[in-house]
């Protein structure tokens, strides 16, 4: 089928306010405006988010930040003041989601909550991100992605002897971000049939928990607790990372009985297959162990790059951005930036057959629309000189940063 991809992506018209922090809505709010949602960021220039100052940092751009808020619109506001508030109120009438990650009922004490908001905006999406939700007993309590996992059970059984620190955040992004995207757009299918708007809570703890989908479900359905390298894809058989001569990893995940015969033979064993079926699998993961350790991770690559078995090489970040699989489908994308410079970023990962993300810019510096936005809601240039003086706003120098939109 022919792509037909608009210049302005698959969800243009849709028009998002954002107010999160860090990393789970951000992320959320990037996936709609990759796919065309007009978002505007919504930033305190008083507070400002820590994401703007991790490192490294370019033209005022951080690289994490300016990939997090890739495509949104920046519009700087101290939401603690009265004309804020204000401002916000008027921007609600004409947008369909709002989006944000502050601790129940901070939202509702600044007169933005949901209640508050649908008053302006009856159909108006608004979408609540938190670590526990809003009720419960742990509604108001602080936490981060390995507390969610931890409180969730994932940790108890993600690991070795102990529970294993991931280096990407799993909960904030498979539950506070991916969750959050599919709600907000359920939500909006159902505005789109009903006309009515409503509050969606997505606790990041409830969908980690909601993952419980292998030895978790046997688990609720009556069976054994799992544990450390218990269970079968967690280290309790063959399916397992093997290291090198050069200290380097293989993943094999050999489990249907083709691949495993396939797997054995390129690893000139095929009198292992039968080891496979036995319920402890200690001795076979120590033959493959030693097998591993026997060649190095070039010429284990060798083979396993003409064997179909479901044995990969355990990439580094920067070769994992040059693999062929990533080359191929257009993973890494330069996206325009200040000035006259790109940004390499991660790419939206779907495939579309009639529509397709736009990279519009890679980030902008705080209050780079205030202006803009404000000028659009009728503001005359003498208010919002006004506004700058007193604090509600702050306009970014966009002479030295001209992002493209």
């Amino acid at each position: 089928m022919k792509n037909t991809t608009s210049k302005n992506g698959p969800l243009a018209g849709l028009k998002v306010l954002d107010f999160t922090t860090l990393l789970p809505g951000p992320f959320a709010t990037m996936t709609l405006a990759d796919l065309g949602a007009e978002v505007v960021r919504v930033e305190s220039h008083t507070r400002v988010d820590p994401v703007r100052k991790l490192a490294p940092v370019t033209d005022g751009i951080s690289a994490a930040h300016g990939y997090l808020n890739r495509n949104k619109r920046s519009l700087a506001l101290d939401l603690k003041q009265a004309a804020g508030v204000e401002i916000v109120r008027q921007l609600v009438k004409e947008y369909d989601i709002v989006v944000e990650q502050f601790r129940p009922g901070v939202m509702t004490r600044l007169g933005l909550g949901y209640e508050a908001l649908r008053e302006v905006n009856p159909a108006l999406i608004y979408c609540s991100v938190t670590g526990y939700g809003q009720t419960g007993p742990y509604r108001d309590r602080a936490g981060h992605d390995l507390n969610y996992l931890s409180i969730a059970g994932l940790a108890s059984h993600t690991g070795r002897d102990a529970p294993l620190p991931l280096g990407v955040q799993v909960a904030d992004i498979g539950g506070g971000s991916l969750y959050a995207g599919i709600a907000i757009l359920a939500a909006l299918a159902h505005r789109n049939r009903t006309g009515e708007g409503q509050h969606v809570d997505v606790s990041m703890t409830d969908a980690a928990f909601s993952w419980h989908a292998g030895a978790g479900a046997a688990f609720l359905a009556g069976g054994a607790e799992p544990g450390y390298g218990t269970e079968r894809l967690n280290g309790g058989s063959y399916y397992d990372y093997y290291e090198t001569s050069d200290g380097r990893h293989f993943s094999v995940g050999s489990l249907e009985p083709q691949f495993m015969q396939a797997f054995c033979d390129a690893m000139g064993h095929p009198e292992w297959v039968p080891l496979a079926a036995m319920k402890d699998q200690t001795d076979l993961k120590q033959r493959i162990a030693a097998v591993f350790r026997s060649k190095t991770f070039a010429a284990w690559q060798a083979v396993f790059i003409a064997v179909d078995c479901c044995v990969e090489p355990v990439l580094t970040l920067d070769e994992a951005t040059r693999h062929p699989h990533m080359v191929d489908r257009s993973m890494v994308v330069d996206v325009p930036s200040t000035g006259a410079r790109s940004v390499r970023q991660a790419a939206h990962p779907v495939r579309y057959s009639a529509t397709s993300p736009v990279y519009r810019h890679g980030g902008e510096p705080l209050g780079h629309e205030s202006r803009a936005i404000l000028a659009q809601l009728g503001y005359s240039d003498d208010d919002i000189a006004q506004l700058e003086a007193q604090g509600v706003t702050h306009l970014a120098d966009t002479s030295a940063a001209n992002c493209p939109r």
